[in-house]
């Protein structure tokens, strides 16, 4: 695979609830490598309820029969499960739904700071200071947060950076994230450079992994290593080729386009739609703390759009999924979608469902907002939290660990309602982010 692709590119120059004990967290798509690989020289010219837990069995056919006692028997045997589960039914989280009735069921988990890359638009040349390891989230702290959330709601969990792959512990991380999906978790994502994920995917779709982004901004060897500062291009295409032999779905690929850049590579990324189920997202340059952000390097959508829509005047508007922050299209008979992610130019505050925790365990609940509150301090505040986070306090008498564990999880929820009440209704316009103070990207976790 390498080699095909090396020979083509030679060439290329908050309140608490009574309910809260109660919510305790107590191949036939596979594409063939030639056709990946012909890519890089391709021409250049959210307000529903949570559902319950339990899995409510579907209504069977029932005969039409004379009426009989047995008949209405078994009907009322197939309606008592749907009719219990209506009624058992909580309202989403109050500590979760902030004051524009947004319900944020989508939580965003940095589990690291450090990275394999240094791509321009996420990291400062001279890198970033970068946090003690005894100040970072530790598995255990992970663990109990993912909980927590997904007790009140949240239904994804997507695991970011730096990248998230050099964590040593990722696969056990993954696995034990996947158990929540008997707690209500649908969706166990993952955003990645690609570097190393392709001998560890496997692995990690067996723990539970259901999705897949990857970040890649160019398909031209050099320029890859313009745009990482390192070498990795071939990798990053072997784990797409993994991810798609493994049926990963939804797969999609992130690139950040930058006028002058990577935005003469557009046609190339569309290529990749023709060859495969991927959805390729365009992302308009972001300013961030060190990335040297300039409004003339940023290609807004509507540029990006006319551009594609010149080769391919058919393309055609995608419905866009409930919460979707990406304005999706599609060319008809290309297995594959085009996104575009608009968050300079059109921004899609007003649906935004997304919570982060940084590495070191701040709570944002607006990327380009720098208010953060901290969930670890309330995790370490005793020695009793502590052991209750690392092992479920088994060393701890019964009614000291349960009276603790509920005081920590209430003061953590009506931290986080706080903190969701308090989640402006857009962020700032282009002029203003430019100026604002924030973490690096790399310090956030996108």
């Amino acid at each position: 695979m390498s080699a095909l692709i090396r020979g083509q590119l030679n060439g290329a120059a908050v309140t608490i609830s009574r309910s809260l004990v109660a919510r305790s967290t107590s191949a036939s798509c596979i594409i063939s490598t030639a056709a990946c690989r012909r890519i890089a020289t391709a021409s250049t010219s959210v307000n529903d309820s949570r559902q319950p837990p339990s899995v409510i069995p579907p209504l069977t056919n029932v005969q039409k029969t004379t009426s009989t006692l047995p008949n209405q028997q078994l009907l009322q045997q197939q309606l008592s499960p749907r009719r219990e589960a209506v009624q058992n039914a909580k309202p989403f989280s109050e500590f979760l739904t902030d004051n524009f009735n947004r319900q944020h069921t989508y939580l965003r988990i940095s589990i690291t700071e450090r990275c394999n890359l240094r791509c321009v638009y996420c990291m400062p040349e001279e890198g970033v200071p970068l946090t003690p390891d005894s100040k970072l989230l530790s598995t255990p702290e992970i663990l109990h947060i993912a909980n927590l959330f997904v007790s009140q709601g949240v239904t994804k969990i997507r695991l970011t950076g730096g990248e998230p792959t050099i964590r040593k512990d990722i696969i056990e991380l993954v696995t034990e994230l996947g158990k929540l999906k008997s707690k209500g978790l649908k969706e166990l994502a993952i955003t990645s450079n690609g570097i190393v994920l392709a001998k560890k995917l496997e692995k990690m779709v067996q723990g539970g992994l259901t999705a897949v982004n990857l970040s890649l901004d160019t398909l031209e060897p050099w320029k890859f290593e313009i745009m990482t500062r390192r070498k990795g291009l071939e990798n990053v295409l072997k784990t797409i080729d993994k991810a798609l032999e493994l049926e990963v779905q939804p797969l999609k690929v992130n690139c950040v386009v930058m006028r002058g850049v990577n935005d003469y590579e557009i046609p190339k990324f569309v290529k990749m739609t023709q060859e495969m189920p991927v959805e390729v997202r365009f992302i308009e340059y972001m300013p961030f703390d060190g990335n040297k952000w300039n409004e003339n390097k940023m290609v807004p959508f509507s540029s990006m759009l006319s551009q594609i829509q010149t080769l391919h005047p058919n393309i055609t508007k995608v419905a866009d999924q409930k919460n979707e922050t990406s304005k999706t299209y599609q060319i008809p008979g290309f297995p594959g979608k085009i996104g575009f992610i608009t968050s300079m130019t059109h921004n899609f505050c007003g649906t935004c469902n997304r919570l982060r925790v940084t590495s070191d365990g701040n709570l944002k609940v607006c990327l380009f907002g720098n208010e953060e509150v901290s969930l670890r301090d309330m995790m370490r505040e005793s020695e009793a939290r502590k052991e209750i986070v690392m092992d479920g306090g088994v060393g701890l008498m019964q009614d000291v660990r349960e009276k603790e564990r509920i005081e920590m999880e209430r003061q953590m929820l009506e931290v986080i309602g706080v903190a969701v009440k308090g989640k402006r209704e857009k962020h700032a316009g282009m002029g203003d982010l430019e100026h604002m103070k924030n973490r690096p990207m790399i310090l956030i976790g996108g």
